[in-house]
């Protein structure tokens, strides 16, 4: 099968259709029609075998999760989710492998109502990349960038469960339920589009947690020029993350393990109830923001903990 027919006759079809998608997949490039009075906010991600995914990951596992974690980056910014591309490199054209990998594409990106419009294929490594246009108000953004003195910290969900989930996936795990909802946790990322929606009316700053709670609060802290600090005890952690694992290591995923997908973002007190909505995932406040600098974790009894790694670094020697 040829790159021509690989496109059309697999991948194509498995995209939602848009009234605004005027030339989709077919030509040298699409043309779409951007929402009147919006801006867009355009992400990209590329995973890459053995260093993003375990290696007997399904095709169809592949595909969802390189849509899922571009979504997730959509939802961070606050934003709309509206037309997809992709790159797609394979070491062999291998039709039934393209056939799974995009169904898998296709649960993330459908439920999503975002169409594939485009992109490319090509013979290499096993890598894919996703990229995502969505769009805002004019003028809107949610960024790293707003937080400030007496903001609440608050992260949605529950952390630390994927980076168990991949422990337990490379240790070939076990049979109980909590191992597989662990192991899920990791397998399927949920992004979490509607608090995005909804956080860019209350929200001062937002960022996904993809490298670990630690390294992306970091960012957050950095990009608005201010302090923020954690609380473990008010970290939320799942049954399964508690069954799993012993207190100091759940505490230690929650912080540095990453691959959770759920948002970290700040918000004035006043602002939290709103977040109690149908429709909307738990909220946890963990922390507050004050002037200085950096991140500062507290233990139960107010002293600082301190930490070697702060979450994954695609450069670092050590992952």
């Amino acid at each position: 099968m040829n790159e021509f027919a690989l496109i059309y006759e697999l991948i194509a079809p498995t995209s939602c259709r848009r009234e605004d998608v005027l030339l989709g997949i077919g030509d040298d490039g699409a043309v779409v029609t951007p929402p009147p009075g919006h801006s867009l906010v355009v992400v990209a991600d590329t995973v890459v075998a053995g260093r993003h995914f375990p290696a007997d990951f399904t095709a169809a596992d592949i595909g969802y999760r390189v849509a899922a974690v571009n979504l997730s980056d959509i939802a961070a910014m606050g934003a709309t989710p509206l037309w997809a591309t992709l790159g797609l490199t394979l070491p062999e054209p291998d039709p039934e492998w393209v056939r799974e990998f995009a169904r898998g594409l296709a649960e993330s990106l459908v439920p999503a109502a975002t169409a594939l419009v485009g992109g490319d294929t090509t013979r290499g490594p096993l890598t894919a990349t996703v990229q995502i246009i969505g769009a805002l108000p004019a003028g809107r953004a949610l960024t790293r960038r707003g937080a400030r003195a007496g903001d609440l910290v608050c992260v949605s969900g529950t952390l630390g469960d994927a980076a168990a989930g991949l422990a337990a996936w490379s240790a070939a795990g076990d049979g109980s339920p909590y191992g597989h909802a662990l192991r899920e946790r990791f397998r399927r990322p949920q992004p979490r589009l509607a608090l995005g929606e909804r956080l860019l009316e209350l929200a001062t700053s937002c960022i996904d947690i993809s490298d670990g709670l630690l390294a992306d609060a970091g960012h957050l802290a950095e990009q608005s020029d201010c302090a923020i600090v954690l609380e473990v005890a008010r970290l939320p952690l799942s049954a399964a993350l508690r069954a799993n694992c012993a207190s100091e290591a759940a505490l230690r995923l929650a912080l540095t393990g990453g691959d959770d997908y759920e948002l970290c973002f700040t918000l004035p007190p006043t602002a939290l109830a709103a977040l109690a909505a149908p429709g909307l995932p738990p909220i946890t406040p963990i922390g507050r923001v004050e002037a200085g600098r950096g991140v500062r974790v507290l233990a139960p009894d107010g002293a600082t903990l301190a930490f070697e790694r702060t979450g994954f670094d695609h450069f670092a020697a050590a992952d």
